[in-house]
């Protein structure tokens, strides 16, 4: 038998478990403190509810009734497990996502790549689609042309990115998020259907005729698309989850922190988990209620919101029942809730491509470079990717619901991806104490298999194989 003592390891590893183990994580919040820390959840919930709860569920019950009720339910209660992954990674760690998959075995940084490219797309679609479908809401009030409101709209969302970042951003969703959601539920409660019809769209089936372009991006973008999810990671991170708060280090090693400190992570997990929880039923009742006025509103009127009637017809959803009142407060909400899904959408995307591009640098060996500087790199995606290139891309183009259908698509193809390398990730980095149950790593798993069998089929249906 071979006793070593600390004397007989290198002097590095000496250092380094000597820092583990001076590593303080702090006490999880407990009662009503918990209040405080649900702004990630919440933020997260909010960021796709412009295009996948505000306008593509309503379309898809306008479209193909309650046939889909099963494929929106699962859809986003397996998000809730995948979202549950990438938090518990930055909980534990106190890193981003980007930051733990640059560190998969392979090729260097070549899951960074496989993040970023196809999210460019995504970033400059999901940015002139929202803002041009809350220009249609503008019009309507103000006039003047969808064209010159969305720029006015792209670039104001824009400026209070640059200026107030995440708690200007957290808050605005905060309120929009709620206020919406009792309308739509009060409303949908009004119009309640006959239980044997929504029953009906609880037993798995695909309706006749149908086109995946319109299902593929509502499943993705409902309640966050692959980006979302990963976003998910930025904002826990910001608001100083678990190791998150460890001041002067980037990430920890968690499997090197003795037990009490594990134990800490514990409570901060089960308070993400939580929070988690409380968006996903958030999320849940609005999509519900989206979808039960679609059906009951939409549907028999064949109206399906498009392209520049996005507003006009969604507003009927609340102006069929309260008349004028009921219109213009929909209206209104359509304006806001876009409004604040874009600047959502621009703080979580900011962020991502500031951190990817840091890592993509310093693994070109570019250092102490503006480049390389987060807050410069966040102001400089901000202004080209998620400002010009939005602007010039829908002037271009000028279909908001395409635009968002692309984007749409690509999230839901992505989702796979970003699920498996989670998995990958905290079985390698995480120790067993703070790992996924095997329900958890179960239900994440068959998360990663739904998406990617609707991709599939998409792709088939695109390239003529299937009907």
């Amino acid at each position: 038998m071979n006793n070593r003592s600390d004397y007989d390891l290198p002097t590095e590893i000496i250092n380094k478990q000597q820092e583990q183990n001076a590593i303080s994580i702090p006490d999880s919040p407990h009662g009503r403190e918990n209040l405080k820390w649900l702004g990630p959840s919440f933020l997260w919930m909010l960021s796709a509810a412009g295009s996948g709860e505000l306008l593509f569920t309503p379309r898809i019950a306008a479209l193909y009734g309650y046939s889909l009720l099963w494929a929106l339910l699962a859809a986003v209660i397996l998000k809730w497990f995948i979202n549950g992954e990438v938090g518990r990674f930055s909980v534990c760690t106190g890193a981003t996502i980007l930051q733990g998959f640059k560190q998969l075995p392979g090729p260097k940084n070549w899951a960074i790549w496989v993040i970023l490219l196809p999210q460019v797309v995504v970033a400059i679609s999901t940015v002139a689609g929202l803002s041009g479908a809350a220009a249609t809401a503008l019009i309507l009030v103000t006039g003047g042309t969808v064209q010159l409101w969305t720029v006015i709209i792209i670039v104001v969302t824009a400026a209070i990115v640059l200026l107030g970042q995440y708690s200007v951003v957290e808050k605005i969703s905060s309120y929009v998020g709620i206020a919406r959601t009792i309308a739509v539920v009060s409303a949908a409660i009004f119009v309640f259907p006959k239980v044997r019809q929504l029953a009906a769209g609880l037993v798995p089936q695909i309706p006749q005729n149908v086109q995946y372009q319109e299902i593929l991006p509502w499943l993705g973008f409902m309640l966050a698309g692959a980006a979302g999810l990963m976003w998910y990671s930025y904002w826990v991170e910001a608001r100083g989850y678990g190791a998150a708060s460890v001041e002067g280090k980037e990430s920890i090693d968690p499997k090197q922190l003795n037990h009490e400190e594990k134990n800490k992570l514990r409570g901060w997990l089960n308070l993400m988990t939580i929070s988690n929880t409380l968006a996903v039923v958030g999320a849940l009742l609005a999509a519900l209620s989206f979808l039960i006025l679609g059906g009951e509103l939409l549907r028999p009127q064949g109206l399906v919101p498009k392209e520049n009637q996005v507003a006009e017809t969604l507003g009927s959803l609340l102006g069929d029942l309260w008349g004028s009142f009921g219109f213009w407060f929909m209206i209104a909400i359509v304006f806001i809730t876009f409004c604040s899904t874009v600047l959502s959408v621009e703080d979580g995307f900011g962020r991502m491509f500031a951190d990817g591009t840091q890592i993509l640098l310093q693994g070109f060996g570019v250092r102490n470079s503006r480049w390389t500087n987060e807050k410069f790199l966040q102001k400089f995606f901000i202004i080209v990717l998620l400002a010009v290139l939005p602007i010039a891309i829908y002037l271009f183009f000028g279909e908001p619901v395409a635009l968002l259908q692309t984007a749409g698509g690509i999230e839901a193809a992505h989702i796979p991806i970003v699920t498996a390398l989670t998995l990958y990730l905290n079985h390698k980095m995480l120790p067993k104490e703070l790992r996924p149950s095997k329900i958890v790593f179960g239900g994440t798993l068959i998360a990663g298999i739904f998406f990617g069998v609707f991709a599939i089929i998409y792709l088939l249906q695109l390239l003529g194989i299937i009907g």
